[in-house]
């Protein structure tokens, strides 16, 4: 079967790649089964183009674990708030951490992360370059939940450091449920244009630093330093880290612009111990963590698709894995057919930029599709494949399109316009309960203006 769909997707890349091709009959539909309110006045500023509450990078503002789901936000009033619900449909229970949003900056949001070997709730939040400021609760909270109440007294105090481990300034912290019921935090250390990533891990018994994984160091042009933005980091069935990413330089060179026009590239690396040892799709190693050698501009074989600067190239999209393994990437920026060179991130990119789909096949070959739908907006989207390896991509504003595994991912279909929606750019989804549920639970605040507070809700969706 899967030779037949890689014959059939090898044929149907070309038709996908041409913009307003029409869709093959097949693309599997969604289903809306429920609208519910999360907060009906979540704090609302607009701060690069996106909300504090959903921004796609989040890993994970909302997640599910042992029968129950969990979100996390900030309120009206600037507090931390943390939910849960009995799954599928109970009401949202809530509780109050002890802090406040220091700033306006889209860029400090919460996420959240389990530690299955304790069932402890790990909540990160409120930093761009700045220390972090996290809390855990305490044992068995998620993996005992009947057995405790939802309240603020479950979780220990706000911390600056992860239990004593000072990790400095930090930005884009990110959990990731690792093998053996391991817990890791990536996080970007520096700036944007010159930082670098480094891990964290929890094993139950306490927080230990990793270390650096990547370099600054390295020339583009006139540029010399730049830092490296994942479009997220995946565990497959088999306890591989998959990590797609792309570049952004720190320096002007050649480019029409700095910050998000530098970015070029789109690059990947996995692992199969956890992050300590990370290789280019040819297995050869290219970093180790914490050790030498750290991955760099130069290093071999991990650029799967090249991009100049100046395509307005999104960083921090969003990637999954397939149950062959194999990564599934969305990446978005101006295709050269309309700019050269776009000289206006915002307005140019809005009324340009397309959404692309790049993934791998079995024979570790990688494919690039053009999907059809226009993208429209500044923001980032979503994808994530179901348990029969059909793809949906949450597009801005809550729209969303799929395309089968059994036409090799190209009769993508509008399925939800999203229009009911009334979202406002980026949405979060719960990854880990379409694993679980086959359910697709969208993250979405609604539009407002200014800084007038208005409803965040979770929108569920039967994926068919």
């Amino acid at each position: 079967m899967r030779f037949v769909r890689l014959c059939l997707a090898a044929v149907m890349l070309l038709v996908a790649a041409v913009p307003g091709s029409p869709a093959l009959a097949g693309a599997p539909a969604v289903t809306m089964i429920s609208d519910t309110v999360l907060d009906p006045s979540a704090l609302y500023f607009e701060s690069y183009q996106g909300l504090v509450n959903n921004e796609s990078f989040q890993q994970s503002g909302i997640l599910s674990y042992a029968g129950r789901q969990y979100a996390a936000w900030y309120t009206s009033t600037r507090s931390v708030v943390v939910g849960r619900r009995s799954l599928p449909s109970g009401a949202w229970q809530t509780l109050t951490l002890p802090h406040q949003l220091t700033v306006n900056d889209s860029h400090n949001t919460i996420s959240l992360g389990v530690s299955t070997a304790d069932g402890r709730l790990h909540v990160a939040m409120d930093t761009h370059n700045t220390a972090v400021f996290y809390a855990k609760s305490e044992a068995g909270l998620v993996s005992a939940p009947g057995d405790h109440p939802w309240t603020a007294a479950a979780f220990g105090p706000i911390q600056r450091t992860l239990d004593g481990i000072d990790l400095g300034a930090i930005t884009y912290p990110r959990f990731l449920s690792a093998p053996g019921g391991v817990l890791q935090l990536s996080y970007r250390t520096g700036a944007s244009g010159n930082g670098t990533e480094e891990l964290a891990e929890y094993d139950g018994g306490g927080w230990h630093a990793l270390g650096r994984w990547q370099t600054a160091a390295g020339t583009y042009s006139t540029s010399t330093t730049r830092n490296l933005y994942p479009h997220g980091f995946t565990y497959d069935a088999a306890g591989r880290l998959h990590a797609a990413f792309t570049w952004r330089e720190g320096g002007t060179g050649v480019l029409c612009r700095p910050g998000g026009l530098s970015n070029h590239d789109t690059a990947y690396v996995y692992s199969d111990d956890r992050g300590r040892t990370w290789r280019n799709d040819a297995g050869a190693v290219v970093a180790r963590t914490g050790g030498s050698p750290q991955l760099a501009l130069d290093s071999p074989g991990i650029v799967v698709d090249p991009l100049d600067v100046d395509h307005a190239l999104m960083n921090d999209e969003s990637q999954d894995v397939d149950s062959g393994g194999n990564p599934h990437v969305a990446i978005s920026y101006v295709p050269g057919r309309y700019l050269s060179c776009v000289s206006n991130y915002a307005s140019q990119r809005a009324a340009y930029a397309r959404l692309f789909h790049l993934f791998r096949d079995a024979a570790g070959v990688w494919h690039k599709a053009e999907v059809p739908e226009p993208l429209g907006s500044t923001n980032r989207s979503q994808l994530v494949l179901d348990s029969h390896d059909n793809l949906y991509l949450v597009m801005p504003y809550g729209r969303i399109v799929s395309a089968s595994a059994a036409s090799g991912w190209t009769d993508w279909t509008v399925r939800f316009d999203g229009t009911a929606l009334n979202a406002f750019g980026e949405v979060l989804v719960d990854r880990s309960r379409i694993e679980t549920e086959d359910v697709l639970s969208v993250f979405y605040q609604q539009r407002s203006r200014g800084t007038t507070p208005s409803s965040l809700k979770v929108a569920d969706f039967r994926l068919s």
